[in-house]
């Protein structure tokens, strides 16, 4: 599959000392930029494991500590 992107002048001239620097070209670099945000990107949810889990029934529930939380700092840049 072929694209055609516009990069402008300063994103380009990066991309140009990436590939002097990696020893790949420039499409190489481009589709494992693209690669890698898919990856981060596509997958939105949590796993299945963590939308099943129940919690633990004989522990307690955070809001119980509540009262022993110290008073907050004072603001340094107030």
């Amino acid at each position: 599959m072929h694209f055609n992107i516009y990069l402008d002048d300063n994103l380009g001239e990066r991309l140009i000392k990436a590939t002097k620097k990696s020893h790949k070209s420039r499409n190489a670099l481009i589709r494992e930029a693209i690669d890698l945000w898919l990856k981060t990107n596509e997958n939105s949810s949590w796993p299945k494991q963590i939308m099943d889990f129940e919690g633990v029934a004989d522990f307690p529930a955070f809001e119980s500590y509540r009262d022993e939380l110290k008073e907050p700092a004072e603001d340094p840049l107030a």
